[in-house]
């Protein structure tokens, strides 16, 4: 592990009470909004420790310039690319506060997001804290509202964002950290570890900008990866196996096989195209690879699917506004100012 300029740790200088720590591999476009959202925070007792994970782009040069600018930031340099729960684990053993804020290198955070954090973490009953968002997109303009209807529902997946969270280093450690074994996710994986500990709760308010960008690797292939670690993540075998085969390559009788991928895993993908502000390019791989079954999920998936299809943009109108009267309903019926606890599924 090859080691920046931020590994020299004054001793003499007083523990902070937040760590924040940020993994980057190759997120030269957002870093300055992302690292100055972070520096502009109204609460200052934090440190703020990067890792770079073995960039390709122009990462480090900008982290360097940083860092020189704000001792708050000590920067860390990987040789090489771990990987986002080994470098997430890094990063944390090199916290040294006793609260440890996750920051995302493409996201945004309010200017008021870790003191509230902070407040919230006096409740020794909290093992974590996270805050709902917004949804921007890559030149930073908002694209999609807040969701607060997502308290009032049980649900799988926490209902705030990775980069949003704040947790007790002791319980970190305690738990094991993040694991390698659930990769896409790893953080619901560690959510329901630490929900074991301690009350995972959420601020009801938007504190953090998701920020929407699509990835560079094909939708089918994503899918299938993801079918496999959720179902891992379920308990199950890794059964979402993808078998491909060139013509002529099968002999007389052989099968050529591809096991379903649920629908909902297409609908995330899509969803993820659709805020970033394209279509969401599902209909082909969801008609070719989907488990297609009339049930809820795949009809939603289906229409989705279609309407992107047919206009990207008045698709993503008509969800804008079905999300702004959801949040309106569920805020009516939020204790207003007060904590939510996340109603995970995974709790029973």
């Amino acid at each position: 592990m090859d080691s920046g300029a931020g590994d020299r740790v004054d001793t003499a200088v007083a523990t902070p009470a937040v760590s924040v720590v940020m993994p980057v591999f190759n997120g030269g476009r957002y870093l300055h909004d992302s690292i100055r959202s972070i520096l502009g925070q109204k609460f200052d007792d934090f440190e703020f420790i990067v890792l770079d994970d073995g960039s390709t782009d122009n990462s480090m040069h900008l982290l360097s310039e940083w860092a020189a600018r704000d001792r708050r930031l000590r920067l860390h340099r990987s040789g090489h690319n771990l990987g986002l729960a080994r470098s997430s684990n890094h990063v944390v053993a090199l916290a040294r506060a006793p609260l440890v804020a996750r920051m995302d290198a493409d996201d945004v955070s309010h200017p008021d997001r870790l003191r509230r954090q902070w407040e919230a973490m006096r409740d020794s009953g909290v093992a974590l804290v996270g805050t709902l968002s917004d949804g921007i997109d890559r030149d930073g303009r908002r694209v999609r509202p807040r969701d607060r209807w997502r308290l009032r529902q049980r649900s799988r997946f926490a209902p705030f964002p990775h980069g949003s969270i704040m947790f007790r280093r002791a319980l970190f450690n305690e738990v094991g950290g993040y694991s390698e074994a659930y990769k896409y996710f790893e953080d619901a994986d560690f959510y329901r570890r630490l929900a074991e500990h301690g009350r995972v709760v959420v601020i009801p308010e938007v504190l953090y900008h998701y920020r929407y960008h699509i990835e560079s690797a094909s939708v089918a292939m994503l899918a299938g990866e993801m079918a496999q670690a959720l179902n891992l993540l379920d308990g199950g075998p890794p059964v979402y196996q993808e078998h491909y085969h060139k013509p002529g390559d099968c002999s007389d009788g052989e099968e050529q096989t591809l096991k379903k991928i649920p629908p909902d895993i297409f609908y995330r993908l899509g969803a993820v195209r659709l805020w970033a502000g394209h279509s969401p390019g599902i209909l082909s791989p969801v008609l070719r690879h989907g488990a297609i079954g009339w049930n809820r999920a795949t009809i939603r998936t289906l229409l989705w699917a279609v309407g992107g299809s047919v206009s990207p943009s008045a698709l993503r109108w008509l969800l804008y506004c079905s999300i702004k009267t959801r949040d309106h309903i569920a805020g009516r019926r939020l204790p207003p100012g007060e904590l939510c606890e996340w109603r995970s599924e995974w709790a029973g």
